[in-house]
């Protein structure tokens, strides 16, 4: 009875460790190949990867407006678009939360944002939140970056200092993005997220 007793604590154990380590990993892993998607940007008209034609690469990056650090990095994915997007690397901003749980990341809001900031940048609304759980962004901001067959590169944070930019030692999208362009593969290819978490109800 007792040796029953330990194979079922045994299993129950590694049900439990399986469980976990699946939960920690949703989404897309590098090396997968994301799927395309069509989201409202802040103009109104519908966007998709495939609608920048000569991109070698995409900056994805899960962010809105509300979150002091999806905040912090406003002028630094604008500095990134405005150097990188002409060399075929855009940045593709997405707001995943819902503004149900999160008024101030509204779709009104999100344009007014955008034009306050001058975003160069498309700013899409992930509307009924179908597109970040694919990607498994967990953060705002979030990063991943994509090569031109959107096969993902690299997904983390930006850089290491969210909160003072000056503070910046490793700047870890740019040097993705620069291994990228010279057919490197990005190390790292992983790094963690800090920001706010995604917001629904």
């Amino acid at each position: 009875m007792k040796k029953i007793v330990g194979i079922g604590l045994v299993l129950m154990m590694g049900f439990f460790v399986f469980s976990a380590f699946t939960t920690a990993h949703k989404g897309y892993h590098i090396g997968d190949v994301a799927a395309d998607f069509s989201l409202k940007n802040v103009d109104g008209k519908m966007v998709s990867l495939a609608d920048f034609d000569e991109a070698k690469g995409y900056i994805v990056v899960f962010t809105c407006n509300h979150c002091p650090y999806a905040v912090m990095y406003e002028d630094r994915l604008i500095e990134l678009h405005n150097e990188y997007a002409p060399k075929g690397y855009p940045v593709v901003a997405i707001n995943p939360n819902d503004p149900a749980a999160q008024p101030k990341d509204s779709y009104e809001l999100m344009q007014e944002r955008a034009k306050e900031k001058e975003f160069p940048f498309v700013y899409l609304f992930d509307d009924g939140q179908k597109v970040y759980p694919q990607y498994g962004a967990t953060k705002t901001p979030h990063v991943f970056l994509l090569d031109a067959e959107r096969v993902v590169k690299y997904i983390g944070a930006i850089d290491d200092s969210p909160r003072d930019e000056a503070g910046v030692e490793i700047t870890y999208l740019r040097d993705a993005i620069d291994a990228l362009s010279a057919g490197k593969s990005p190390e790292p290819a992983e790094t963690k997220a800090i920001g706010c978490s995604i917001k629904s109800l």
